[in-house]
């Protein structure tokens, strides 16, 4: 997402707009989710039964942090 410094810092944003190559994190979506499950990346939010969503605020933090690289 090539505007993802222009969200709200409460909003949501879905995982493709979190993962490259639209989003800012280049990692593969298992490697994301195994990091969620570890406790490295942010927990999602669950709106409904195929809805998972991340807080801007979570991936911003994420992001400034340099937590997202490879160990």
């Amino acid at each position: 997402m090539a505007k993802f410094d222009e969200l709200p810092d409460d909003g949501f944003v879905r995982l493709k707009d979190v993962l490259a190559p639209r989003g800012p994190i280049p990692v593969s979506r298992s490697t994301w989710w195994a990091g969620v499950k570890s406790g490295r990346y942010p927990q999602p939010t669950k709106f409904g039964p195929r809805i998972t969503a991340w807080r801007v605020r979570d991936i911003r933090e994420l992001l400034e942090n340099g937590d997202w690289r490879a160990r």
